[in-house]
């Protein structure tokens, strides 16, 4: 079951008064554990009715009314979208929530209509068209990331440049990659790493699948490293098929990056397939790790 839950406004949401530094660090803290739990879709802060509008239909006209608006009980100040088994299970979440506010504070929880709320007038073709666009919407999709910061790394292995268009021949990379796993001179864990670099706009990058070394080893003939500097990341996980992780990597350049306020530095991004990683399957320990710049 999903449910919108509704931050309502208060006099000092409406005025404009920003939360302090622990109110955010507490929010923050209970939003990574309702993304932990499994149950945050997505969730925002909104800015005072005096930076929004409204539209207002009479058959075919309508009317815009710029804000503010007088009624502060009945605006919003902000929502989480939740999927969890229950109400109660809503309710019960809810209550764990810091005080929104900080001040006397209202939230209300609101369910979602399913497909199946809208019996026999949603009709097999309505339904298919509605299951067509939210996978289309999904694919644009990721997890909120965590924020690590990685010491400097020097990755070794196999290197090759590719177009965009050529995206599609790195797994025969991996496959040629394989029998050195655990075997390259040097090589520090078991993680394997896909180092996207030498990025050129409109042409395409290069993409080295290797492990972590120490530093000045005899590599295996045909071997390069990278070198990827000490710095702040976004760490994605991706959870569906390895097939899929370009669906992924598109989405967090083109969707979360340009929307999260932040700018990625000018080094290498890369992919971490820990020891749950399943080549057999295809499926678990994925991780798509972003630069950014202080």
């Amino acid at each position: 079951m999903r449910f919108m839950i509704l931050i309502k406004a208060n006099k000092n949401t409406e005025d404009g008064v920003m939360p302090d530094e622990q109110l955010l660090t507490d929010m923050g803290n209970y939003n990574e554990e309702l993304v932990k739990a499994g149950v945050m879709l997505a969730g925002e802060g909104l800015h005072p009715s005096s930076k929004g509008a409204r539209v207002k239909f009479s058959g075919d006209k309508r009317t815009v009314t710029d804000g503010p608006f007088t009624e502060t009980k009945e605006l919003i100040a902000g929502f989480w979208m939740w999927q969890v088994k229950s109400l109660e299970e809503a309710i019960e979440w809810v209550k764990r929530c810091p005080n929104p506010t900080g001040v006397e504070s209202e939230i209300e929880i609101r369910q979602v209509f399913e497909a199946d709320d809208f019996g026999a007038e949603f009709t097999p073709e309505l339904r298919e068209q509605e299951e067509r666009l939210r996978a289309e919407s999904a694919s644009y999709l990721v997890d909120a990331p965590r924020f690590e910061d990685a010491p400097e790394m020097v990755i070794a292995g196999l290197n090759s440049s590719y177009t965009f268009a050529e995206r599609g021949q790195i797994p025969a990379q991996w496959a040629r990659l394989a029998p050195h796993l655990g075997n390259v001179p040097g090589q520090k864990g078991t993680a394997a790493y896909g180092v996207c670099w030498n990025y050129k706009p409109g042409c395409g990058f290069d993409y080295l699948s290797g492990v972590e070394v120490n530093d000045a080893v005899k590599l295996p003939e045909g071997f390069a490293q990278v070198r990827l500097p000490a710095g702040r990341y976004a760490v994605f996980t991706h959870r569906a098929h390895v097939s899929t992780i370009d669906a992924t990597i598109d989405a967090i350049w083109s969707k979360w990056l340009p929307h999260s306020g932040r700018q990625a530095a000018d080094s290498p991004s890369f992919e971490r397939y820990s020891e749950s990683f399943d080549p057999q399957t295809g499926m678990g320990g994925v991780e798509i790790w972003v630069p950014l710049q202080a």
